[in-house]
């Protein structure tokens, strides 16, 4: 067994708590683990924007990183366990690289702008290797209820919330015209989804479907006359 190998699953082993080890672990062993944790389910999230969260399964994971079968599932028990964590962390990533960057930029009109500009990196890079990780697994799971249905879902709506709130801060303040948010987030959102799949598809040029979403988005944030 290659070093590498044996030290991811002794770290997932560590990270899981599993039976055997000292009582007392040390600070160092418990962030390689908990590295070896976040490697594990980061994987798992650019399958899963790829083929889908249906395409995940712990062997699959174990053959693609060189590690036993044995050490995932301590990790993750099941494949559902597995499915919802790789949402949470997709979501994490998410944040990182569109939401919490665009909060720099004040509230309303701005930074409505400076989600969408994210948004358009996020998705034209693009951040997960299948594009959007949302379009990639929204429809696969609508009509089947359960734990990764909800965590799906709770991040769309989420996503959708964010929009509204920038949309109703601006309309407040004055610098746009009034209109229903919580329908215009609606609207945006699917413009999205629909660009992502313009976007991997190749239907037309990249820099024709970012100039649509743009527009799209601009005609939301009108100024009031």
């Amino acid at each position: 067994m290659s070093e590498r190998k044996q030290r991811v699953e002794e770290d997932a082993v560590v990270d899981a708590g599993g039976e055997g080890g000292d009582a007392v672990i040390s600070d160092q062993r418990l962030l390689r683990g908990a590295r070896s944790r976040r490697t594990i389910v980061r994987h798992a999230v650019d399958v899963a924007s790829l083929e889908g969260l249906g395409g995940l399964s712990l062997g699959r994971l174990a053959t693609d990183l060189g590690i036993s079968k044995s050490g995932v599932q301590t990790l993750f028990g099941t494949k559902e366990n597995l499915q919802a964590t790789a949402v949470e962390l997709a979501q994490e990533v998410f944040h990182a690289a569109v939401v919490h960057p665009a909060r720099t930029t004040p509230r309303g009109a701005a930074r409505m702008r400076a989600l969408i500009e994210r948004w358009i990196e996020y998705a034209e890079v693009p951040l997960f290797p299948g594009g959007c990780f949302w379009a990639a697994n929204l429809a696969d799971f609508d009509s089947r209820p359960g734990r990764v249905h909800d965590a799906l879902f709770r991040c769309r709506r989420d996503w959708r919330d964010l929009l509204a709130s920038e949309l109703r801060y601006a309309a407040d303040t004055g610098e746009i015209a009034e209109l229903d948010v919580d329908l215009a987030a609606f609207q945006i959102d699917a413009v999205l989804i629909a660009a992502n799949t313009a976007l991997r598809m190749g239907e037309e040029e990249a820099e024709d479907v970012v100039d649509k979403i743009r527009r799209v988005v601009e005609g939301f944030l009108a100024p009031r006359r």
